[in-house]
């Protein structure tokens, strides 16, 4: 009879995704971001350039790519980057460089970005993209937990939440959306959405080869 390949979920070849995480500031993607990282060894950050200053504990390259806005302003100039936009003062841009070759070879990227990086990425690499939004349960809790972290005036948090409702206008231009009330069923969620679509057909380009074994006349 004819021999079936030994597999399981997720050994085939497939092709990389950019799994994009965005909500409002305080509305958690930070902490699942950090959380998902440390639980699956197989998904790297993609790393942003950025024209701010480095806050305390970040180091250059690895949490951001740090550039003068002169610098930031010709590397868009120059076309590297998959996506980039402007945010509280700040530019924020994902260079090109490692991602395209990473998910030909079956890496996954995650993302940290706004709904404009994500309709950027989108537009561009439509079938490599996974784009989750995480809601606040309600404002009130949003404002809760801005006031909580203790680094922000209350100037700076009211525009926070004036832009967080601006964000939250475009949760309809995600392929998901998941509410936060609890980030451990949050993040337990935002696995499984991962885990699906590791296993997409259209990704998974190891299927082809290993389908054509399993249809082979018996012998």
């Amino acid at each position: 009879m004819a021999q079936i390949p030994e597999t399981h979920d997720d050994t085939l070849h497939r092709r990389g995704l950019m799994f994009i995480l965005s909500s409002p500031s305080g509305a958690g993607k930070t902490t699942i971001s950090r959380k998902l990282l440390a639980h699956d060894e197989r998904m790297g950050m993609s790393v942003s350039v950025t024209t701010r200053q480095p806050r305390p504990g970040e180091i250059d390259g690895k949490d951001y790519i740090f550039k003068t806005q002169e610098q930031f302003d010709q590397m868009v100039e120059d076309g590297h980057f998959m996506e980039w936009a402007h945010v509280f003062g700040h530019s924020y841009g994902t260079p090109k460089s490692q991602i395209k070759a990473g998910l030909k070879e079956g890496r996954d990227f995650l993302f940290d970005i706004d709904w404009q990086g994500t309709q950027q990425l989108y537009q561009k690499s439509e079938t490599d993209v996974v784009r989750v939004f995480l809601l606040p349960p309600s404002l009130d809790e949003l404002r809760r937990r801005l006031t909580a972290r203790g680094t922000d005036s209350a100037e700076v948090i009211a525009g926070r939440m004036a832009r967080a409702q601006a964000e939250i206008s475009h949760w309809d231009g995600y392929d998901y959306v998941v509410v936060n009330d609890d980030i451990d069923t949050c993040f337990d969620k935002v696995v499984q959405i991962l885990a699906a679509e590791r296993l997409s057909r259209a990704r998974q380009t190891g299927l082809i080869g290993f389908v054509r074994e399993l249809m082979r006349p018996e012998v």
